[in-house]
C-alpha cells in the first residue's frame, strides 16, 4: 500500500519515510512515529492502518541521521541497539530529530490537503508530546505510552493542539504514580490506561494485548475524526 518518499527538513538533510495512501480522498494526515525498533514492518503496518482508514500516512525514518535503514526486531539485542540509536538521536544538537517531524508534517498538510494529527510508541510517544508542545501545523497528538512524557521535565511543557495519552497499568517503564503526577499537571488532555504493558499495540511483541490495542485504537480514531475531521 505505501511507497518510500523522501522529505526535506529545515536544515536541507533529506529523511526517507513510508507514505501510505488512501483509496480515496484523504479526509486528512497521520504523522506516525516510530518505537526505537527503527521504520519496521509494525510502523509500516501501522501508517497503512491509518491510510485504510481514509487518512494519508507518513512515517519518518527518526533514526537516521544517528543511523541509515534501520529496521529491528523485538528481541533482547534489537533493544539493547534501539536504545543506543535513540540516545545518539537524543544527544543531537537542537533541533535534532524535532525537525524531521515537522517537515512530515508540512508534507503531510500539502499532500492530503488536509489538517494534520501525529500518533507514537515508546520513544515516538515522547517525540508525539514534544511535537504536540513545540511544533506547527499539528491538529491533535496521541502518544501511547511514551518513555519520559511523565517526566518532571516533559510535563513542564504545555501542549498547543489537544492530545490523547494512552499509558499502561503494568509498564516498569513509567510508573503509574508519575500518570497520575502528569494527569494531575494536565488535566486538558485526554488520559486512558489499560490493564497491560509496555507495548501493548505490537502485535509482534510479547507485551502485545489485542483487547488494549483495539480499544485505544479505537479511541485515537475518533479523536482524529473529532479533530481531523
Amino acid at each position: 500500500m505505501g511507497t518510500t518518499i523522501e522529505l526535506k527538513a529545515a536544515d536541507g538533510s533529506l529523511v526517507p519515510a513510508y507514505e501510505a495512501r488512501p483509496a480515496g480522498t484523504p479526509k486528512g494526515a497521520v504523522v506516525v512515529i516510530q518505537e526505537i525498533f527503527g521504520l519496521n514492518s509494525h510502523i509500516r503496518a501501522v501508517a497503512d492502518g491509518y491510510a485504510a482508514e481514509g487518512y494519508l500516512a507518513v512515517a519518518p525514518a527518526m533514526f537516521h541521521r544517528v543511523k541509515p535503514a534501520v529496521e529491528l526486531g523485538y528481541a533482547e539485542a534489537d533493544m539493547g541497539e534501539g536504545f543506543g540509536y535513540k540516545t545518539a538521536a537524543e544527544a543531537l544538537p537542537a533541533p535534532g530529530v524535532m525537525q524531521d517531524i515537522q517537515a512530515a508534517i508540512d508534507h503531510a498538510a500539502k499532500a492530503s490537503g488536509g489538517k494534520v494529527g501525529v500518533v507514537g510508541y515508546c520513544w515516538g510517544g515522547l517525540l508525539t508530546w514534544r511535537a504536540a508542545c513545540t511544533l506547527k501545523g499539528l491538529s491533535a497528538a496521541v502518544p501511547y505510552y511514551g518513555g519520559g512524557v511523565t517526566s518532571e521535565v516533559e510535563a513542564a511543557r504545555q501542549p498547543a493542539v489537544p492530545v490523547l495519552a494512552h499509558f499502561a497499568e503494568e509498564d516498569t517503564w513509567i510508573p503509574m504514580d508519575t500518570v497520575h503526577a502528569f494527569q494531575k499537571a494536565h488535566p486538558e488532555v485526554q488520559v486512558f490506561t489499560y490493564a497491560a504493558h509496555h507495548g501493548f499495540n505490537c502485535d509482534q511483541r510479547g507485551s502485545w494485548h489485542a483487547a488494549s490495542a483495539q480499544l485505544a485504537r479505537e479511541r485515537s480514531l475518533a479523536f482524529f475524526k473529532q479533530h481531523l475531521g
